[in-house]
């Protein structure tokens, strides 16, 4: 059922069938750049890794503020995705499908960071028929897709490379802003502290801030011009 709160928040599910692809990072990550622009947030970790929710908890017993707010699987997914208001982060991957596809049908729009290789590109296609299913007969998201964990040295062309075919796809929209390989994204999880809180000046949080201000150009960002 849907919320009919005129409040109700926006879902941005975080999404891929791989492993390895820096979800839970980019979701963590998110969460407490737009606590810090000042938005409500919540997210809900509907992996069985539970990596976003081990690192909300490092933050929370090292009593680091602003906690960031994590929910596991609940009964109802779909209605419970609906019932907050602000912004609403998903962690979720293909080793809990039933969750992916929930999330998906009601979800605003749907992120999919790729790390930059074939295989990568190869799931991100099969990704988009999950999406397909799991909307069948209803809305439609929002899709985009980025660049994560691209090559930082510029002799490396697999980067650029994958950034060209992701753009080729069909139904899924190109974010013009990559996330490097960067050593800090490690030490966030480990510390549980965002990039920004790490480092306030470093390349990885200027990359960071384009992307994050990218897909909240509320916050004071640029809308972004879609293909």
């Amino acid at each position: 059922m849907k919320n009919t709160n005129n409040k109700k928040g926006l879902i941005t599910v975080i999404a891929n069938l791989k492993g390895g692809s820096g979800k839970s990072t980019v979701a963590f990550n998110l969460g407490l750049w737009l606590q810090k622009k000042g938005q409500p947030v919540v997210a809900y970790d509907l992996d069985p890794q539970c990596t976003l929710t081990d690192v909300a908890e490092v933050r929370r017993e090292e009593g680091y503020a602003p906690p960031l707010v994590v929910y596991q699987q609940r009964d109802n997914l779909r209605e419970q995705l609906q019932i907050h208001p602000g912004q609403v982060l998903v962690d979720v991957g293909a080793a809990n499908m039933a969750a992916m596809k929930d999330a998906i049908a009601v979800a605003d729009r749907v992120v999919v960071p790729v790390p930059p290789s074939q295989p990568d590109v190869w799931a991100t296609q099969r990704f988009l028929h999950i999406v397909e299913e799991a909307t069948a007969g209803s809305h439609k998201p929002e899709l985009l897709v980025f660049v994560n964990r691209a090559d930082t040295h510029c002799a490396v062309r697999e980067s650029d490379e994958t950034e060209a075919v992701l753009g080729q796809l069909e139904g899924i929209s190109l974010i013009p802003h990559r996330l490097y390989q960067r050593t800090i994204y490690r030490r966030s999880l480990s510390e549980g502290l965002a990039i920004h809180e790490l480092s306030r000046r470093s390349k990885a949080v200027a990359e960071f801030d384009a992307l994050a201000k990218a897909l909240f150009p509320q916050t004071g960002g640029t809308k972004l011009n879609m293909h």
